[in-house]
């Protein structure tokens, strides 16, 4: 059985998949590196990270696109700069039509703007030139949300893109690793229902939690 594939496999909580993550990317030259987090569990995931080493701390908040009359579903994703991941293929088939497209993504960056200030307040961006962005999540399902983040990390012009995330589908893993210039994946399952099934502990996290990780982090000294 390929260790990848995690059959079995769960972490105890997002902490526990963080200090994996960490293991791997301590194996690896990253030079000066920022981490950017997607909230709200991915906080979690990258405070267990940067307390290992020292790494400064941010976030990136993508939103999914909802299809209509399914919003679990994710037709794509957005990002507080307009950046804009679409899966045309599915966009169509779930008949999206642009003036829906159009609402869909003023909604979703309205949203990204309310937790932008309550996550960092007037905090200025984080200069990610001549560093490593490293996006940490708890999971992955579609991709949508980390290649829209993928792509506004480019943006900001990172001198390379990396991603840390303890599981994700093959499927989704491989369409990432299209878009950026390192994946770390702890699990690659075949069998892929939700994030949720590979942790013992999956709470909801809140936006209490999110702040929290990120003061404590903004309070220490950083290392490049």
């Amino acid at each position: 059985m390929n260790p990848h594939e995690g059959a079995g496999t769960r972490f105890r909580d997002r902490r526990d998949a963080g200090e994996q993550l960490a293991r791997q990317l301590g194996a690896l030259n990253l030079g000066p590196a920022t981490v950017l987090a997607i909230p709200r569990g991915g906080v979690i995931v990258a405070d267990a990270i940067v307390r290992t080493f020292g790494w400064p701390l941010d976030v990136v908040i993508p939103r999914k696109l909802r299809a209509p009359r399914n919003p679990e579903l994710a037709f794509g994703a957005v990002t507080g700069d307009g950046t804009v991941y679409l899966d045309a293929r599915l966009a169509r088939t779930l008949h999206v039509t642009d003036e829906y497209l159009r609402d869909e993504i003023t909604a979703q960056i309205a949203e990204i703007g309310r937790r932008r200030v309550a996550y960092r307040g007037d905090r200025p961006e984080p200069d990610l030139r001549s560093r490593t962005a490293v996006l940490v999540d708890d999971g992955l399902a579609t991709g949508a949300t980390a290649i829209a983040s993928v792509r506004a990390l480019r943006h900001q012009l990172a001198r390379e893109v990396a991603v840390a995330i303890p599981v994700g589908p093959p499927e989704a893993i491989r369409r990432l690793e299209t878009e950026v210039d390192r994946v770390v994946c702890l699990l690659r399952p075949s069998a892929f229902v939700a994030v949720g099934e590979f942790y013992e502990d999956f709470h909801q996290a809140g936006d209490e939690e999110v702040v929290a990780c990120l003061e404590q982090a903004w309070m220490k000294p950083e290392v490049s």
